[in-house]
Parts: structure tokens; C-alpha cells; sequence
């Protein structure tokens, strides 16, 4: 039996008495693996570590930070198999899942390192004194984006490892200068450790102040109430459910001094299908979609849980059936997850009007932790007149909604509460005589998809995995792509400072190249 400990700073700690186990949700048993519950004193250790930090790490180069995450990305491929085969353990994912989204894991740490290479992310701003302007004279103002302060980090069930420890949120914040106090979430804490350990590696080989990353255990929920609602702590990245999240926004926003919150906590993400595209390629539709919709048991974000389409007469519906009944079950992350797909599943299915439209062959004989995909089917009135309905399930089902015109689906469309994604499939023509469809759309979530499906999230500059509430509580922002780094900034201006006194930013003479709004030129030009 291996006992792990909270990292808090450079050091090991372990000084409660409680504990819990690594599960297996194949197996249904124990790892090999217990915890030690974090107690009040170490969650305020690991805080009060992270404030002193902060005044030393936010004033570290974007060079000397970047050098820290490409160390980070180091040593999580230094892990080896033995992450990858922990991983596996403690998720039941599949061996080439967890390969993918370490190397995603580690390319999203290395995206964020070239942002601070470049340097231009601060968003320089000069408007140079003009003495002689009347009636009054203008002084000299800069304006930039620095550190906000110490975050604490809340990991994801469902990547542990892209949205976990060493995930988004954690390298956003420490590329924006902020501390991190990650809460590791209970159902993979031996993965966890490994990449707690890969980062208080890498902290200490490249110089960062103790007290730059901690990691903390718990299976519980009173630490992480603690851990919000720590003074030193400044904002707040969240990755899971809408009851979890919102605690952890209400807790937070009843501080004396509140602080952001950025809950991303899932949606249905709807599709709508156009009568020509359905007509024209309504099987391919009805592949990606069974696929879309059961791709890793369900279990993303993205999961498409809501498909509307016209009835034209077709044979779409019946396609549709035939693919998701080919579609194959899976293990669950953790017995609990199950258990809310099954509750959410059967709470759709007990109100009058929904029924069960596919089913996946593998609920005949189904092994225990396992998930049987299910499509749902109902009309618009019963779905229109029972908004829960439109929640999310989380797991491999979706709900199927045919309307009988375009004035419905726009309907459909005015109603929904905010979400991740939507996607429209479509013709060329169809899309411009639907535009009116794609301006509701805009409005109700942060990305919009086109003849495709939104299961899985591309990691690149222009990405916003984000969306109005209840999909996230912050809609001005994203937590995957290089605009994640604003969540954990604010912008600051110094007016009439001497030159020898500024950020190296915001200096005249540009030693760092980088591109700055001068009088309204965007320019990476020295100041004459």
C-alpha cells in the first residue's frame, strides 16, 4: 500500500488523520493507493505559501516562466508509462485516450510558454504625455496586464489530466503569474500526485519560489469551501457539475472581498439539422452523431445532448436509430457518475411524452459501472413545456426533438438557457436562409459549429470553451486556448512614472520587441 501526501510548496505534508482510497471503476476495487484527508491547517499553509510566492513569482520574467512550463511539460513526459498505466487505473479509460491527453496536456503547457516567449499578451498600451495640448495638457499613461494572485484550482473527473492538475487552468494561471493551490479531485488521486510531483520538479529545477504549486487531497467538500474562501485567494478555476460549481461561485461571491469564479460546469451543446443536409446526407449526419454523442461513454463537456431537426418524411429518424444502436457502452469514471446517468436518464423517461427512441445492444447483458447509451425521444410541446428536459446528463444519451417548421426551430432556439456549444448543419443556401437561426445561436453560446460536431475541444489561440450561464459563470471568458491567461490578470496603468520605475513592457525602448498600442499605432517600435 503506497500513502500519498499533500505537496504544499517544496514540501510533504500529511499530518491528518482521515483517509481514502484510490478506486479502480473497472475492477470496482481499490488501488493501491490511500490518501490522507487535508486538514484546515494545511489548506491554510499551502494558501498563506502561495501569497508569499506570488510577490516573488509575479515579477519572473515571461522568459523565466516560460522556462517553468516547458520544465513542467519536461517531466510530465519524464512520468513515463507509469502515469499513463495510473491514469488508466483510476479512470478506466482506454491506454491511447490517456496517451493523447497527456501529449494534449503537455502541448497546451507548451502554448502558453511561447505566449510569454513573444511577450505581446500583455496588451501594452502607451498614450505618451502632450504638454502642450489644450485646454488641458494629457500626462503619460501605460496601461498592461499583471498578476491577479494566488488561484486556486479545482480538478476535472473527466480528464485527468488535460483539465486537472497540470490542465488549463493550472497553466493559464502560472503563465499569468499567479500561484496555484490545486484541490486534486478524489476520483484520481494517484494520477494526481504523479503530476504534483512532475511540477515540484520542474518548480525547483528552474528556481520558482516554494510555495509557487501545491496540491491538496480531499474527498470531501469542506476544503474546498475553506480554499475559496481564503482571503489570499484571488480567483478561482473549476472544471464538473452545476451543483459543484455554483457552491463554490456562491461561496465565493458572499467574501467580504468577493473574487471570480470560472465555473465551467457543462451543457447539452444542441444541434440543429437542416431539411436539405438531412436530405442530402442524412446518414453521415446520423453516424457522426451516435459517434459524437457516445465518444468516451459521454463523458465530455462537449457531449451533444440535444439534436432538433425538421420532420420532412425521410428516412432520417429510422438512420438515426439504426447507428446509435450500434453504438457501445463503457465504464463509467466512478460508480457515482453512473448512478446520476441512470437517475437523470429515468427522470426524463417518467415524464409523460418521452420515450426511449435507441438503444445501445450492450444493456442486455451489461457488466457492473457500465453505462448503456440511450437516445430519448419527445415532441416540441412536451419538450418546450418541461425545461428540464434541456438539461444536461451527464453520459451517453441525448434527447431527439423533430419539428415541423423552421418558425419551431427558431422557437427552440429563443429558448435555450446558455450553453458551450451549438451546431448547424446545413446547405450553403440553407445556412443563409437560416442566418436568422445563427444570430439567435451566437447569443447563447461561446462556440458555434458548422457541418460538424462539438465533442472534443481544439487547443489553439482562437478556441473559447466557454458560454453564457449556466454553462459557465463568466461568459467574457474561456478556459482553453491562450485567452484562458485572462482570467488570472487585470490590467493596471501608471501615469507619469519614471522610466526606471515602469515594467520592462511599457519602457521606451522595446527591449522585448513586443507589440504595444503607442498613440494608437500597434507598433513594436521604440519610444523616440
Amino acid at each position: 500500500m503506497t500513502t500519498g501526501q499533500h505537496i504544499i510548496g517544496f514540501e510533504n505534508s500529511a499530518s491528518g488523520t482521515e483517509t481514502f482510497h484510490s478506486y479502480n471503476p473497472t475492477t470496482q476495487q481499490n488501488n493501491g493507493y490511500v490518501f490522507f484527508k487535508v486538514t484546515p491547517e494545511e489548506v491554510n499553509a499551502a494558501v498563506e505559501k502561495a501569497a508569499t510566492a506570488f510577490q516573488f513569482y509575479r515579477k519572473k520574467s515571461g522568459a523565466e516562466k516560460a522556462d517553468f512550463l516547458y520544465a513542467v511539460a519536461e517531466e510530465l513526459l519524464n512520468a513515463g508509462d507509469e502515469l499513463i498505466t495510473v491514469c488508466c487505473e483510476e479512470s478506466g479509460l482506454p491506454k491511447a485516450r490517456i496517451e493523447g491527453e497527456r501529449m494534449r496536456t503537455v502541448n497546451q503547457l507548451k502554448m502558453f510558454a511561447e505566449l510569454l516567449k513573444e511577450g505581446s499578451w500583455v496588451d501594452a498600451r502607451i498614450d505618451t504625455a502632450l504638454p502642450e495640448r489644450a485646454p488641458l495638457p494629457r500626462p503619460d499613461i501605460r496601461f498592461m496586464h499583471i498578476a491577479i494572485g494566488p488561484v486556486a484550482v479545482f480538478g476535472a473527473s473527466n480528464f485527468p489530466l488535460a483539465f486537472s492538475v497540470a490542465g488549463g487552468d493550472t497553466a493559464s494561471a502560472l503563465a499569468a503569474g499567479c500561484p496555484v493551490v490545486v484541490k486534486a479531485h478524489p476520483a484520481h488521486p494517484a494520477t494526481s500526485a504523479l503530476v504534483g510531483k512532475a511540477i515540484k520538479s520542474a518548480a525547483e529545477k528552474t528556481g520558482m519560489p516554494d510555495g509557487v504549486f501545491s496540491l491538496l487531497f480531499d474527498n470531501g467538500i469542506d476544503s474546498g469551501i475553506q480554499l475559496v474562501k481564503h482571503p489570499f485567494i484571488k480567483a478561482v478555476g473549476f472544471t464538473g457539475s452545476y451543483k459543484a460549481g455554483k457552491a463554490l461561485f456562491d461561496a465565493a461571491v458572499s467574501r467580504p472581498v468577493p473574487i471570480p469564479v470560472y465555473a465551467e460546469m457543462g451543457s447539452t451543446n444542441p444541434v440543429f439539422i437542416l431539411p436539405q443536409a438531412m436530405k442530402e446526407r442524412g446518414a453521415q449526419i446520423a453516424a457522426g452523431y451516435s459517434a459524437a454523442v457516445t465518444l468516451g461513454v459521454g463523458q465530455f463537456c462537449t457531449n451533444p445532448g440535444m439534436l432538433i431537426h425538421q420532420n420532412t418524411g425521410d428516412d432520417f429518424p429510422q438512420l438515426l436509430k439504426n447507428e446509435f444502436e450500434k453504438t457501445p457502452g463503457g465504464v463509467m469514471l466512478t460508480p457515482g457518475i453512473l448512478n446520476a446517468y441512470n437517475s437523470g436518464v429515468a427522470h426524463h423517461l417518467a415524464i409523460d411524452g418521452v420515450e426511449k427512441f435507441a438503444l445501445s445492444p450492450s444493456g442486455n447483458a451489461s457488466p457492473d459501472n457500465w453505462a448503456t447509451p440511450v437516445l430519448l425521444k419527445t415532441d416540441q410541446s412536451i419538450f418546450s413545456n418541461n425545461p428540464s428536459l434541456s438539461e444536461e446528463v451527464f453520459g451517453p444519451t441525448a434527447m431527439v426533438v423533430p419539428v415541423d417548421s423552421k418558425e419551431a426551430m427558431l422557437d427552440i432556439a429563443n429558448n435555450l438557457s446558455g450553453h458551450l456549444t451549438a451546431t448547424v448543419h446545413g446547405t450553403a443556401d440553407e445556412l443563409h436562409e437560416y442566418k436568422d437561426l445563427l444570430d439567435i445561436l451566437e447569443q447563447k453560446v461561446g462556440r458555434v459549429i458548422i457541418n460538424g460536431f462539438p465533442t472534443g475541444v481544439e487547443v489553439c489561440s482562437a478556441m473559447v470553451h466557454g458560454g453564457p450561464f449556466p454553462s459557465t459563470t463568466d461568459s467574457k471568458t474561456t478556459s482553453v486556448g491562450t485567452a484562458a491567461i485572462y482570467r488570472f490578470t487585470r490590467p493596471v496603468c501608471y501615469q507619469n512614472m519614471p522610466q526606471q520605475m515602469l515594467p520592462v513592457e511599457l519602457q521606451d525602448k522595446n527591449t522585448l520587441h513586443i507589440y504595444r498600442l503607442i498613440n494608437g499605432e500597434n507598433t513594436n517600435k521604440d519610444i523616440n
